[in-house]
């Protein structure tokens, strides 16, 4: 069985290749919609890979909406065709690592709903992740220190306030790539950072008071200097 270390780019090959066995097994063996997989230890040992890079794919796929997860019973194929899953999994298989600039767009499509969704349907427990997220960016900048992640626990609490779990999960998704790029384009320097500050208080306070128009707006504002920069890259 592989224990390797892999790298990013070597762990999402390995992803592939599972995901290419897992759709040719599925195919032999004529599993249908509601049938159980084999385990994630059965897997693993068939594949050659470990059950944590198995344990991954099966978590993509349910995501895609091919598999189900029952708790203590298992993995099933979920209710759709073999030939509508097969297509499926080929475009999985055909999906690029996303650049920059495709992360960006994103993020910013995301949050003008999210920051939206949040302010009609916040409540004082979200109110109180934001204040902590935004009060622990703001100590690091004011002491001089990277504070990208505070930046992004604070656009990911707004996210979990949309109660709209779709798009939390695609942040999630998106949100550890965003940070490699950002500090690899050393994106938020001391200026935009404490620039930051009052920006990320605008936004909160148009959540508090519950104004989504304002807080599309202020979250607009926010971003139009990200989004000029990528374009820059």
């Amino acid at each position: 069985m592989r224990v390797d270390i892999l790298t990013k780019s070597e762990n999402l090959e390995v992803q592939k290749e599972i995901i290419s066995k897992l759709r040719d097994l599925i195919n032999y063996k004529n599993l249908e919609p509601g049938d159980k997989l084999p385990s994630e230890r059965m897997l693993s040992e068939k594949f050659e890979v470990s059950r944590s890079n198995v344990r991954e794919v099966i978590q993509k796929l349910e995501f895609f909406g091919i598999l189900k997860s029952r708790p203590q019973s298992g993995t099933f194929i979920a209710d759709i065709g073999q030939i509508a899953m097969s297509g499926m999994m080929d475009d999985i298989l055909r999906l690029e690592d996303p650049d920059f600039k495709s992360l960006v767009e994103t993020r910013i499509l995301l949050e003008l709903k999210t920051v939206r969704l949040a302010s009609l349907r916040r409540t004082e427990e979200d109110l109180e992740k934001m204040r902590q997220a935004l009060d622990a960016y703001k100590e690091k900048v004011l002491n001089g220190q990277d504070a990208v992640q505070e930046d992004l626990l604070f656009h990911l609490a707004i996210a979990q306030a949309s109660k709209n779990t779709t798009m939390n999960t695609f942040m999630l998704i998106i949100t550890p790539e965003i940070i490699t790029n950002f500090e690899k384009y050393h994106v938020c320097d001391a200026n935009l950072s404490f620039k930051g500050i009052q920006e990320h208080e605008d936004i909160y306070n148009a959540i508090k008071d519950q104004d989504p128009k304002k807080a599309k707006e202020k979250m607009k504002t926010h971003f139009k200097i990200l989004y000029q920069y990528c374009y820059n890259v």
